[in-house]
């Protein structure tokens, strides 16, 4: 079982910055591949990035490529999300998940676990 919490979302002006961050329970977080994704009212969970077990891959929504990094520290059982240069259709709930999957994935359906997600609002 992992448990996940993520925190740092918040109210931001557009070119703005947030970080936001996903703890996550147990003692096995590094055999996990992390993604963050992100939800607005009435739309699909959408990939935002994805970060392998190890932290050598990553990948990246075309959307936020070159704003977006993700990190992550196994010693702290941790994933970031750096946003930068924030838009307001960035706006939406952000949630981390953690996927068994042999590679790393951008399908929510293949994540086992989800955190409660956090609100990122972008004023223009």
């Amino acid at each position: 079982q992992v448990q996940l919490v993520e925190s740092g979302g918040g109210l931001v002006q557009a070119g703005g910055s947030l970080r936001l961050s996903c703890a996550a329970s147990g003692r096995t977080f590094s055999r996990y591949h992390m993604g963050w994704f992100r939800q607005a009212p009435g739309k699909e969970r959408d990939f935002v990035a994805v970060i392998s077990d190890r932290g050598g891959t990553t990948n990246y929504a075309d959307s936020v490529k070159g704003r977006f990094t993700i990190s992550r520290d196994n010693a702290k059982n941790t994933v970031y999300l750096q946003m930068n240069i924030l838009k307001p259709e960035d706006t939406a709930v952000y949630y981390c998940g953690a996927t068994g999957a042999m590679v790393v994935t951008t399908t929510p359906s293949l994540y086992n676990y989800w955190g409660q997600g956090t609100q990122v609002t972008v004023s223009s």
